[in-house]
């Protein structure tokens, strides 16, 4: 049946067991649909060799103990470095001799290989007999921190590119009100891990508050609660051409995308960078094709890492923080995007300097595993911000001694809102900070995640 079924590609036990896996993670969650799926993949592979007419030659040769077959069965995040947490010393239980036999001793090959020396056997051993804790710590002095030196360095490079960047806007459209371009982001407030290797330039534009409002997200018909909408105001008593953003006008509202066309045509376009490789000792190259304004960087002393240099038009009115980031807010072209990275960086500052507590670096821990893992590289500052903050609303000890276990909780923690699909806003509770992300990306990182809470040390390969 299953043999014939496998032919048409529709039939037999195989759809049956497809369509219990695609509904798996809607009844049992995310780490018990991961083993359910490692389990029934193992069955049907079980069935497919039952089922195979004597003729038929499989392409390779089939796994001969359950563990192989579920290392081979299961996704392919066992394949870069999870095999160690399926492939226990227990593998050679699967062949059992007959209890009433005693079984023979096979006396072990002779060693061809030169003895190592005596210091690196010392290195191994001290591993070994590393703790979780040791190897975390170990993990954030050597792979999570970022030198003073190369955050320095880079800080002046973005600031050397600011000052060219003001000047030119200055000089070629005086009449334009901007404030002065300043640096933020995670390279300015000692966020960044494994390498200082992009930034963030903000170009506020100064609106009058007298002729512009902001309408929050929830009360358009886009509803969602960051976005918003910038109205202009007083039309009958301050005709258009009053306010130089005029000219920006989309149906009455402030259009993002025209803002930045034209601060894209200025800078990515007419500014010429090849004459300022000597001032600023280092090649400058407009990224093409990007929805945001961004800036590749290339130094001559080191050519082979780059830098970039993200531009984010900004309208601060009264506490709202506005930013025309198209890369988020797609084809609305009259949309901003109320950022809350600055609220979420210093309530975790305010925090930390309460209680002397470690959760910026639990914080910068969790982000340099989430870049250096594939699976979950679409976990980002702001997700991870937020974990933290909700957790420190019912976890009161952040001491340095409470590190690794803050750490592993913040895994556990993860799960549950992956297994929801909703991980909430701390500072507005109907933002949902998972929303851009699909199923896939769920389950692929639910997984590797539940793989994690057994042996976090998967985290630190």
């Amino acid at each position: 049946m299953y043999y014939s079924g496998r032919r048409r590609g529709e039939y037999g036990i195989a759809a049956i067991i497809d369509f219990l896996l695609s509904n798996a993670r809607l009844v049992l969650g995310v780490g018990g649909a991961a083993v359910l799926g490692i389990a029934t993949l193992a069955v049907k592979r079980l069935i497919e060799r039952a089922g195979r007419p004597p003729d038929e030659k499989p392409e390779k040769k089939p796994p001969d103990g359950w563990e192989e077959m579920v290392v081979s069965a299961s996704p392919k995040l066992l394949h870069r470095g999870i095999e160690g947490v399926i492939r226990k010393p227990t593998v050679t239980a699967t062949k059992r001799a007959d209890l009433s036999q005693s079984v023979p001793v096979v006396p072990p090959e002779p060693q061809q290989c030169a003895p190592d020396p005596p210091q690196q056997r010392s290195k191994r051993m001290d591993l070994c007999l590393m703790t979780f804790s040791d190897r975390l710590q170990q993990y954030y002095r050597t792979r999570v921190c970022v030198s003073e030196q190369e955050v320095y360095a880079a800080q002046q490079r973005a600031l050397d590119i600011a000052t060219e960047i003001q000047a030119f806007l200055r000089s070629k459209n005086p009449e334009m009100p901007l404030g002065e371009m300043t640096l933020a982001g995670s390279l300015l407030d000692d966020l960044q891990v494994i390498r200082a290797d992009h930034a963030c330039l903000i170009i506020p534009l100064q609106l009058e508050s007298s002729l512009w409002t902001a309408i929050a997200g929830e009360d358009t018909f886009l509803a969602h609660p960051q976005f918003c909408m910038l109205r202009r105001e007083n039309l009958e008593y301050f005709p258009r051409g009053r306010s130089y953003w005029d000219r920006h006008l989309l149906g009455g509202y402030l259009s993002s995308r025209l803002v930045s066309e034209q601060l894209g045509k200025a800078v990515m376009e007419s500014m010429n960078w090849p004459s300022l490789i000597g001032t600023l000792e280092c090649e400058v190259r407009p990224v093409l094709g990007s929805p945001e304004l961004k800036l590749e960087i290339q130094s001559h002393c080191n050519s082979g890492e780059n830098f970039y240099i993200t531009v984010l038009p900004t309208v601060r009115l009264g506490q709202m923080t506005l930013m025309a980031q198209r890369e988020i807010t797609g084809s609305f072209d009259y949309v901003w995007y109320q950022s809350l990275y600055a609220s979420e960086t210093a309530r975790l500052t305010t925090l930390d300097q309460t209680d002397s507590g470690v959760r910026r670096k639990c914080l910068k821990s969790l982000k340099a595993v989430c870049r250096n893992c594939p699976a979950l590289r679409k976990l980002n500052g702001s997700h991870l911000s937020n974990l933290l903050l909700h957790m420190s609303e019912k976890e009161s000890d952040w001491s340095e001694l409470a590190f690794t276990d803050r750490f592993v909780q913040a895994i556990i923690e993860l799960i549950g809102f992956l297994e929801t699909g909703f991980l909430p806003s701390f500072f507005k509770a109907n933002v949902n900070l998972l929303q851009g992300l699909t199923e896939d990306d769920i389950d692929e990182m639910g997984f590797m995640l539940y793989c994690a809470v057994t042996e976090p040390e998967i985290l630190l390969i």
